[in-house]
């Protein structure tokens, strides 16, 4: 198994131990069974991240405990299994870079997965410089665009200016949505370009 997948079964399994809980308890708090957790303990099994979730919520820590910044690759074939968690905002969007250097690159693009949320929370819609093309690969997206709230299903997309477009996304779903996005600008461009 994976390096990641030893790393979380490892910190999962130190914080369970520090908290004195069992792998029943556990199981009983989170609804994923013992032989699971087990598995997932010994890093022989992966975790979907809303399962990792409902774990970081049982043992008080953020989502983003579980992950490490990833390695920068300099080929420009990102294989499927080296792509790594960048970052985790509010416990609710997990960013995965789908580049593996993005320093000379002009578009940002990245994999998005967003957790589940309440329907009742206020989403805050934002404008920010550059463009946004969105590709709904899993699971149903409430997009606000302008004074819209649009369901988007899989294989919909949007593309949109950023600056002139109120924008923002929700999971009003209980199971996970997977999105594709492309921005620009990307700001892990090097900004100083007169040295070229």
């Amino acid at each position: 198994m994976s390096k990641l997948n030893k790393d979380i079964g490892s910190k999962i399994k130190q914080l369970r131990t520090q908290k004195q809980m069992t792998l029943k308890d556990m199981s009983e708090k989170t609804n994923l069974s013992i032989g699971f957790l087990s598995q997932l303990e010994r890093g022989l099994t992966s975790v979907a991240t809303d399962s990792l979730a409902k774990i970081s919520d049982v043992l008080d820590v953020e989502l983003t405990y579980f992950f490490i910044r990833p390695k920068e690759h300099k080929r420009p074939v990102l294989r499927s299994y080296e792509k790594e968690v960048f970052d985790i905002c509010n416990s609710s969007f997990i960013n995965y870079h789908l580049s593996s250097n993005l320093t000379d690159k002009i578009m940002l693009p990245r994999l998005i997965e967003l957790l589940p949320s309440k329907s009742d929370e206020e989403i805050c819609s934002y404008v920010h410089e550059g463009e946004e093309f969105v590709y709904v690969l899993e699971g149903t997206l409430t997009l606000f665009l302008g004074e819209e709230q649009i369901d988007m299903y899989p294989g919909d997309t949007v593309h949109y200016n950023s600056e002139s477009n109120n924008h923002n996304w929700a999971n009003y779903t209980n199971k996970i949505v997977r999105i594709l996005v492309v921005s620009i600008p990307n700001s892990f461009q090097e900004a100083d370009k007169s040295k070229k």
